[in-house]
Order: structure tokens, then sequence, then C-alpha cells
């Protein structure tokens, strides 16, 4: 049997059960009184209002919306009382709505059918009857079963919409956290990259010069070591501003991005022997800390691809204010390469080492960084005449990048 519509299941109807409640009790109240008035002292009084009293308190206790049997007992005492006096027959509408809830439509509609019968019969039954009047129960049943079927299939659309509702809203909210934590990830393996990653190297390169050097010349040695040494303080300053979500180590001590790139530049030199020069173009303007912090990691990436792979003489970094935009230029004199089509890194065979090297290793997070705060990055490189990085950032980032 199809489960009927509750409180539980469907809030909404409590007051249509209300209604249909006291409809019953009105209707059912009218017809007792108007069977006492003309039939008081009939023989069969008694158990009409046995019958009405037990018909009463069984519909209006709910049970014969959730018992068949208990319903079947309803159905059974008000057919017994509209055989005995036909004006209880107005009692019909309600029942046939308790009926409608309580059955499926293949067993409703019979009931429904059968319960029509016996009032048009009723309706004949009655003193000077107008035989066109045993038309309107069917019709009124016929009515209040189409408007309930069409209200009840409604009802079964609007939960299944619900349903699929409350399903995508799910999904989608799996695919966003599954979005964030790839997207998480991504910045993670940038950051890495960017910091942790080239210090290991700059100081495994030290190390193992150390090493080299440690018979011939011990000093030198030592200064590899001592220089390695400072970088290993400096990723573990990086490390640790970087899990807490903090500006870089450089940015936050030297105040500015100009000082930071300032001192990135000294530093490199003086850690790997390399000339670098910075430059600063135009007048420095407020930036958004993720621009700036941007900026010094790609110029930190560029310099570590120069040190490792360009085999330079000198660099350059250059910071120029541009009206609406800020570009930061890290150049070389090095070997160079060939940029592949995509911009991603050295266009070479398959096994080629090519002049380019790794130089590419660190073009995609150094896009990303960019692609987030709607900037571009443009490589310009030719084999044996050196390499221009160039990060270009709208001074007025997009509300995400702030």
């Amino acid at each position: 049997m199809r489960q009927p519509l509750s409180r539980a299941a469907d809030p909404d109807a409590r007051w249509l059960v209300a209604v249909m409640r006291l409809a019953f009790v009105l209707l059912l109240g009218t017809s007792l009184t108007r069977y006492l008035a003309h039939h008081f002292t009939s023989a069969l009084t008694p158990w009409v209002i046995a019958l009405s009293t037990a018909l009463a308190v069984g519909h209006l206790s709910g049970l014969s919306e959730r018992r068949p049997a208990w319903l079947a007992t309803v159905l059974g005492s008000w057919a017994v009382l509209v055989l005995m006096a036909p004006s209880f027959a107005w009692c019909a509408v309600p029942l046939l709505y308790t009926v409608l809830r309580a059955f499926p439509p293949r067993t409703s509609i019979p009931l429904v059918t059968a319960l029509t019968a016996l009032v048009m019969v009723s309706e004949l039954r009655l003193p000077g009857a107008d035989p066109t009047m045993v038309l309107l129960p069917p019709a009124i049943a016929a009515l209040a079963t189409a408007v309930f079927l069409y209200m009840q299939r409604q009802g079964v659309r609007q939960r299944k919409l619900i349903v699929d509702l409350i399903r995508a809203r799910r999904e989608l909210a799996a695919v966003e956290r599954q979005q964030g934590a790839l997207s998480e990830r991504e910045r993670l393996s940038v950051e890495i990259h960017d910091t942790l990653a080239q210090g290991l190297s700059s100081q495994q390169m030290l190390l193992q010069a150390a090493e080299l050097a440690w018979e011939q010349d011990e000093a030198a040695a030592r200064s590899h070591i001592r220089t390695a040494a400072a970088i290993t303080a400096r990723n573990l300053a990086e490390a640790r501003r970087f899990v807490h979500d903090l500006a870089p180590a450089d940015l936050a001590e030297q105040g500015t991005l100009e000082a930071a790139l300032a001192a990135l530049a000294e530093r490199e030199a003086a850690e790997s022997g390399l000339p670098v020069r910075f430059q600063l173009d135009g007048s420095p303007v407020p930036m958004s800390a993720a621009a700036q912090s941007a900026l010094l990691r790609i110029a930190q990436g560029a310099l570590a691809n120069i040190r490792e792979h360009s085999r330079a003489g000198r660099a350059s970094i250059t910071l120029s204010y541009l009206g609406d935009q800020a570009v930061l230029d890290v150049a070389d004199d090095g070997r160079g390469f060939t940029p592949s089509p995509g911009g991603r890194g050295p266009n070479r065979r398959p096994g080629e080492t090519g002049s380019g090297g790794g130089r590419g290793h660190g073009l995609p997070a150094m896009r990303a960084r960019l692609r987030q705060l709607g900037g571009t990055l443009t490589v310009e490189s030719a084999p044996g005449e050196g390499t221009v990085v160039s990060a270009a950032i709208p001074l007025t980032s997009p509300p995400e990048a702030r």
C-alpha cells in the first residue's frame, strides 16, 4: 500500500487534513441532527447514534489513514448509516479524501466508485427525489478525484525535483571541495618549487662544490659550506612563513618589493658569484600583497634557472611601473634556448638535452601565479643570445587575488 501523506511526510497537507476532519464532524453532526429531528422515536435511533459516535471517533483518531482494516471499519459504519438514513451521504466528500490519501489510484478509484454508487442509491431513496440529481454525486466525485490525483502527481514531481536539487547541491559541493583541494595542491607545489626546492638545489650545488674543493682550497670549501648554511637558514624561515601562510621572508624583512628585489640581487651575486644588477623604472605605486609576493617569487625562480642552466656572465632584474601595470624583467646573457610554441620551455627533440637544459621547469608555475592575478608571462630567448623573462601584472588586481 502507498504510504499516506502523513504530517511528517507532508507538513503542507496538515491544514487540509484539519479542514477535512472539521468538515466531516460538521456534516456528521448535521446529518445526525436532521435524523433525530425527523426520526427521534424510531427504533433505529439508538443504533444511528451509536454508529455516528463510533464513526466520529474512528475517523478523527487518524488511524483510518494508516491502517486499512480501521479504514474499512469506518467505511462500513458509514455505509450502514447511509442505508439507515440517506442524509448521512453528505459525509461522503471527506471520506473520499481519506480514501484517496490512504490508497494508491488502483485501489482508491474503485473504492471511490463504490462510495459514489452508494450515495446515488441513497439519493434515490429520499422521498420526492429528483432523478436528475443522481448525476450530481458522480460529477462531484469525478471532479474531486481528478483534482486530488493532479495535485498528488504535482507533489510527487516537486518532491523528486527537491531530491534531485539536494543531490545536485551535494555533488556540486563535492566538486567544489575537490577543486579547492586541487587548487590548494597546485598552490603548495608552486610555493614549494619557488622556495624550498630551489634552496635545496642551491645547497646541493654548494656542498658538491665544497667537497670538490676541500683538498685543494679548504677556505673556498668552507665558504661554500657557510653559504649553504645561510641558504638553509633562509629556507627554514621561508618554510615557517609558508606554513603560516605569510608573505615571503625577503618581502617581510625589507618592507617593499623594490627593497626585496634589490636584496635578492645582492644576495644572489654574493652566493653564486654571478653579477646581478637591480634597476627600478618609474615611481612605485601601491600593489597588493599577492602581486608583490608573485613578482618576488618569479624573480627568485628566474634567477634559479639562470644559476642552474644558463651559464650566464651577468644578469639583471628590472621592475618597471608602466601606468596601469607593473612589469618585472629578469634577463641574462647566457646560452639561451629555443622556446616552444606554447612558451612552456625549451623546444627540443625527445632525448636531446638542448641548450636550455631544464630552463622551462619553473615557467608553468610562474604562469599559474600570474594567471590568478590577471597577469601574463613572456619568455624571449634564442640559442647563444641569452634570455629575458618578463612578468606583467595589472596594478588593479582581480577580486579573487586581493
